[in-house]
């Protein structure tokens, strides 16, 4: 990206005005000529371990240090206001600028939840109706990374070879196009209820939940809620309980999980810790399942496909359509216990398949459970329920697409 855009979109975002950069177009002359499908790059330095601040160095060597950007200092919401539009400003007067906010492409370095952060800030464009919205690469930096290996970018990122990292740029640049489908996600709870939402779940004064639907239970009067939206999946019950417990014991002692590989086997020895192997669902017969996921992707737990590859005869027979990332449509499945979820995993069976479906509702209530366990996108939290009123949860697909580029 030629030099003097590079420094106006920088100090755009640095001042938060889109004005901030003028100076830089006034003095420039602008004749450079524009680059084919220019980058950025979105980098948590301290994601991979120690390798992050790492890849950060070499990318910026690459590109350019104005173009790699650390997500502590620049947020991708900052990136599109300001960034962005400095761009669109400057696009009727400077063909350079028109071009570059025409071809940019985002790539980030990180995990799923990275990944999400930046595809939902994009997604302000479409609402706005400001086109075209930059497709997202990644660089898997994550633990499970099942965005980056659903779009080809693979599960982890060789940072051992130099090599890996201008094949990576040269995928970004040139990779194809297509879409993602994104989920809207909307909680209704009883007013006065304390909950500790996770980064992907903000309070909202409207609560746009279906009131024609009916409800088993009650709703009072006043009710809190909370929006949020993902991509991979949102979850139920026991897999959620373990996530939280995990996400706890994390952040409590962080000496223990310094990397991707040390996080599966901590996250392996808490799941069997929890209990999930020692009280199978036929303790109580009321329980089929003891979790249940709405999965949007091909990949779940770090790769695994959980719904399987279903033979036609099978789809048929059940009324199922073959599985897309884009079909909107979200596939419902259960695990059971323990070991079926482990026998799941390793893909030796499916898991329990219960639908398919473009939109869904949750209704729970409580009673002997206090709390419940749920997570979207690998971000847990403790629900509390209450046994006078019904909690609900909507789930409905985000009427526009997220754009992405295929790295095979």
């Amino acid at each position: 990206m030629p030099l003097y855009l590079r420094l106006a979109m920088l100090d755009c975002i640095k001042k938060k005005d889109v004005d901030a950069g003028d100076q830089h177009f006034q003095t420039s002359g602008s004749e450079d000529d524009p680059c084919e499908n220019p980058v950025v790059v979105f980098i948590n330095p301290k994601s991979g371990g120690r390798n992050g601040s790492v890849l950060q160095d070499r990318l910026q060597h690459m590109i350019s240090q104005e173009q790699v950007f650390d997500l502590h200092n620049v947020k991708p919401d900052e990136f599109v206001r300001y960034g962005l539009g400095c761009l669109e400003k400057w696009a009727e007067k400077d063909n350079c600028a028109k071009e570059t906010r025409k071809n940019i492409r985002v790539v980030v370095a990180g995990g799923d939840g990275t990944v999400g952060w930046v595809l939902g800030c994009l997604g302000v464009l479409h609402e706005k109706d400001q086109f075209p919205v930059p497709p997202v690469a990644i660089i898997p930096l994550g633990t499970g990374n099942d965005l980056a290996r659903s779009f080809g970018w693979g599960g982890s990122f060789p940072f051992s070879r130099r090599s890996a990292i201008k094949r990576a740029l040269q995928r970004a640049t040139n990779g194809r196009i297509c879409h993602l489908d994104s989920w809207h996600v909307v909680v209704q709870m009883p007013g006065g209820e304390v909950v500790d939402p996770p980064h992907s779940l903000k309070t909202t004064e409207v609560c746009d939940v279906d009131q024609n639907l009916k409800i088993e239970g009650r709703v009072p009067d006043k009710v809190n809620c909370y929006e949020g939206v993902f991509y991979n999946y949102f979850s139920i019950g026991m897999d959620a309980q373990v996530a939280y417990g995990f996400h706890h014991l994390r952040n409590e002692k962080p000496y223990l999980a310094q990397g991707p590989i040390s996080n599966k086997i901590i996250y392996s020895g808490y799941s069997c810790s929890q209990g999930w192997f020692l009280t199978p669902c036929m303790s109580d017969p009321s329980l089929s399942v003891r979790a249940i996921v709405a999965l949007n992707l091909h990949s779940y737990g770090s790769g695994r496909n959980p719904w399987g590859n279903l033979k036609p005869d099978y789809l048929q027979k059940r009324g199922f359509v073959e599985a897309h990332v884009d079909d909107g449509i979200l596939e419902i499945f259960g695990l059971k216990q323990g070991w079926h979820a482990s026998f799941v995993m390793v893909e030796l069976i499916s898991a329990k398949h219960i639908a398919q479906a473009s939109s869904i509702r949750l209704e729970l209530s409580g009673g002997d459970w206090r709390d419940a366990f749920l997570q979207m996108d690998g971000e847990p939290w403790k629900q509390p329920m209450s046994k006078e009123y019904s909690t609900i949860v909507e789930i409905k697909r985000v009427p526009f697409p997220s754009v992405m580029v295929n790295g095979e």
